[in-house]
C-alpha cells in the first residue's frame, strides 16, 4: 500500500486546502484540489505499470524512450469521484473510462446502512489494469461492492484502488473481503471512523463540497 503523505510532498498542500473549512467553501477550488491529489497519485501509480522501449522521431534524429505499454482503465464511483476521476484522466490521457453510481441506503439507524449501485457504464476490462477511484475510502463497503459489480462485466488483470483519504477500518475491510489481485494508493491515512461512518479528521462530504448538498429523499 502506498500512502503519499508519509513523505514530504506538495500533495500535503492540496490535502490541507481540501480539509480547511474556509478554503473548501470555494467549490471550484475544492474540485481542483481533488484533481491535483489525483494527479500526484497517478504519477506514483505510473511507476508501477509496465513500460516498453519505443523509437520516436525528433526533428533531428530517432531516439528510444520508455513508454506505457497499455493505459489503465479508469473507473470512478460517482458523484464525488468525478473531479477525482478527471485528475487521473489528466495524466492517463489515453485511458478508457467507466462510471458507477453508488449510494448509502440507511436502514433503521443512521449508522446502519447498505451500499447500493444504481448506475454502471464500463468499457472493455478483460485482461486490463483497472484503476478504481473514489476520493473517500471510509468503510470500504462501496469499493468492495464496486469491484463485485465490475467483475460481473469482465476479468481484469489487476485492480489499483485509489483514494485521497482512507481509514484503517476500510483497509482492514478490503483485506477481509477481497480475494482479487489488487493494490492500494492513498493520499492520507486518517485516524478512524466516527459512529456515523464518517472519516475523522476527514474533510466532510466530498460530493456535497464539490457539487452542492444533495436531496436525501
Amino acid at each position: 500500500m502506498f500512502i503519499a503523505n508519509k513523505e514530504n510532498s506538495i500533495l500535503n498542500h492540496f490535502l490541507a486546502e481540501l480539509r480547511e473549512v474556509d478554503i473548501q467553501k470555494d467549490r471550484q477550488r475544492f474540485r481542483r484540489n481533488l484533481e491535483r491529489v489525483a494527479e500526484v497519485l497517478a504519477y506514483e501509480i505510473s511507476k508501477t505499470l509496465y513500460f516498453q522501449t519505443r523509437e520516436i522521431q525528433t526533428p533531428l534524429q530517432k531516439t528510444a524512450i520508455q513508454l506505457l505499454h497499455d493505459f489503465p482503465v479508469i473507473i470512478s464511483v460517482m458523484r464525488a469521484g468525478l473531479p477525482f476521476h478527471q485528475g487521473f484522466l489528466n495524466i492517463f490521457d489515453h485511458s478508457d473510462s467507466g462510471f458507477l453510481g453508488a449510494y448509502r441506503k440507511h436502514n433503521d439507524t443512521d449508522d446502519d446502512f447498505s451500499i447500493f449501485l444504481g448506475y454502471q457504464a464500463l468499457p472493455p476490462i478483460d485482461s486490463k489494469i483497472v484503476l478504481l477511484v473514489d476520493p473517500m475510502l471510509a468503510t470500504g463497503k462501496s469499493m468492495v461492492r464496486a469491484i463485485e459489480s465490475i467483475l460481473q462485466a469482465g476479468s481484469p488483470e489487476h485492480f489499483i484502488l485509489a483514494s485521497a483519504i482512507a481509514t484503517p477500518e476500510a483497509v482492514a475491510y478490503l483485506e477481509k473481503n477481497l480475494t482479487i489481485n489488487y493494490s492500494v494508493f492513498i493520499g492520507a491515512m486518517d485516524e478512524r471512523l466516527n459512529d456515523k461512518a464518517y472519516i475523522l479528521p476527514g474533510l466532510g462530504d466530498a460530493g456535497d463540497l464539490s457539487f452542492g448538498n444533495k436531496n436525501e429523499h
